[in-house]
């Protein structure tokens, strides 16, 4: 006897997965479950933003969560280490392009662990918002973003045309994910010092009492100083690129981290 059918949709709050769900309600098409799972590490306004759109689309949205935060993960976990180098470090510490850890731990497995205590009884369908724009990340499950043809761009009108606007985040960054993430771009970077000051010296407090740098060539502290030294020439009309802005940056780097 085959199992009934429960159409989950998987909401990461961002404008490509809210506009999946919007349409996908707009079009009457089936939706049991929406899923949003919380890292802890959100922007405020993207809390208010699935308050918002709980109470727009009149269904409830199910919030996971780990039984343990990505603060105790970072500082405190103690795992099993493979690499002798690392034994007796505390914490996973800061995320990499091969060890994405954070999302495998505070997102893939509470979800995964929730789906696999409904597929006991149910055939699930997944739906997952990735966009038009960005097939590469099609492995499995069901896109009707990519169905609709609709790109990041397209998503995000199409929020903007129903009301949300996620207080302003998206008129600042390229994409609204964990604010400390250390795979962000540069200029994404900037950005979070500029308008987010709080959460960039709660960052420079994590990378000063960690053991891993936040990015390879950088620690949170070395990006201030580049950062710092960019505004700097900046006002002087100066370029912040070229040989004489690396050259100079270098030397201040190595005084900051005394090297003669």
């Amino acid at each position: 006897m085959s199992k009934p059918k429960l159409h989950i949709v998987s909401l990461s709050g961002g404008k490509d997965s809210t506009a999946m769900l919007l349409r996908m309600l707009e079009e009457g098409m089936p939706v049991d479950i929406i899923l949003f799972c919380d890292t802890g590490l959100e922007f405020d306004a993207m809390y208010r933003h699935i308050d918002k759109l709980e109470k727009y689309i009149d269904r409830p949205i199910t919030r996971l969560k780990g039984k343990d935060s990505f603060e105790y993960l970072f500082f405190e976990h103690e795992p099993k280490r493979r690499n002798p180098e690392l034994q007796g470090r505390k914490g996973f510490s800061w995320a990499g392009p091969r060890n994405r850890w954070c999302t495998a731990t505070l997102k893939t497995r509470v979800i995964n662990h929730y789906l696999r205590g409904l597929s006991k009884d149910y055939e699930i369908e997944q739906y997952i918002g990735i966009a038009a724009d960005e097939p590469q990340r099609v492995h499995e499950f069901n896109y009707p973003l990519i169905d609709w043809g609709m790109t990041e761009n397209d998503c995000l009108q199409y929020c903007k045309e129903r009301g949300f606007d996620w207080e302003g985040l998206y008129d600042i960054f390229h994409r609204v994910s964990c604010w400390c993430c250390p795979l962000q771009s540069f200029d994404e970077l900037r950005k979070l010092r500029t308008h987010f000051p709080e959460l960039w010296e709660k960052l420079r407090y994590m990378d000063k009492h960690t053991w891993r740098k936040f990015l390879k060539n950088y620690s949170a502290e070395e990006l201030e100083i580049r950062f710092s030294f960019e505004e700097e020439r900046t006002a002087q009309g100066l370029p912040i690129k070229g040989k004489e802005f690396f050259s100079e940056l270098r030397k201040r780097l190595d005084d900051f981290n005394g090297k003669e």
